[in-house]
């Protein structure tokens, strides 16, 4: 891969553009339009967003003041945790399709599989939630299918109802914290891992052993560890609001890491922490 732009394909062919520019945790208002151009501006064609973080109203303007062609641009939303079911998932989608101002979606995760308000029944719920993300899917709403948060057993109980495969897992995937069986299985079921958090939440800069490569490499951290995603076979979706290393973290084409590095990186075990077991989150 040799730029933002270089896709990844789908199991249904359709084609994702290799790095994604998150946006969890940045502000509705100026600041999410502000990020998301200065991502544009700089090459990025991915934005993941999700309804969650209450920013898909400012995403849709930044979409639209760029002036992109709509066809240039690959956009993720996930559906929020008290919205599963048929008819919250469809009233949903149609909420967000409202805020990001587009007619159709890139993609569209489930962002947890057992969310609080259905921990009794997350199966049924999780079932009839993809039933309309199929039917949305079939209609040409939707390009690509994807979940988010989810775990062997949860993919296992999707696969008893599904038609459709889910094409996309977004989970944590960071320095010390690969989760290789999850990896596996999900490529073995042909889904593609997006890796969100792959700058481990801003902790992967107080690592010794980061900030030695960073020097041996002559790259920062950051860039060391979009690097590694992608040497991994991951889609990392890093964040920041900052312009210089938005653009900063686009520049990871020029450089490869040792496959020795590579191995280093991965076993820096729990050196950012661990994801948040999805049948216990507090949401």
């Amino acid at each position: 891969m040799r730029a933002l732009t270089d896709c990844y394909q789908l199991s249904n062919g359709v084609g994702i553009p290799c790095i994604g520019f998150g946006t969890w945790q940045t502000a509705e208002g100026e600041e999410a339009v502000a990020s998301v151009l200065s991502a544009l501006g700089a090459g990025y064609r991915h934005i993941d967003t999700a309804q969650g973080y209450g920013n898909e109203g400012s995403i849709g303007s930044a979409l639209k003041r760029s002036g992109i062609k709509r066809e240039e641009l690959f956009v993720t939303t996930k559906l929020a945790n008290n919205q599963h079911g048929y008819k919250k998932t469809m009233a949903a989608f149609a909420r967000s399709m409202d805020k990001l101002r587009l007619t159709y979606l890139d993609l569209f995760l489930i962002h947890w599989p057992n969310p609080l308000d259905f921990r009794s029944n997350w199966q049924e719920a999780n079932a009839e939630t993809w039933q309309a993300f199929e039917e949305l899917y079939r209609a040409g709403y939707i390009r690509a299918l994807g979940i988010s948060n989810f775990r062997q057993h949860h993919i296992e109980a999707l696969m008893q109802t599904a038609v459709v495969a889910p094409m996309v897992n977004q989970i944590r995937l960071c320095p010390g914290e690969t989760q290789d069986a999850l990896v596996e299985y999900c490529r073995e079921c042909g889904m593609l891992l997006e890796a969100y958090s792959p700058l481990g939440v801003g902790k992967i800069f107080e690592v010794p052993e980061m900030q030695a490569l960073a020097a041996k490499y002559g790259k920062s951290i950051a860039q060391i560890c979009i690097r590694w995603s992608l040497q991994r076979g991951y889609l990392p979706l890093p964040k920041s609001v900052m312009p210089a290393r938005i653009a900063q973290n686009t520049q990871v084409f020029d450089f490869a890491l040792e496959d020795a590095d590579v191995q280093r990186i991965a076993g820096l075990t729990g050196c950012v922490g661990y994801s948040m077991d999805p049948d216990s989150i507090p949401w």
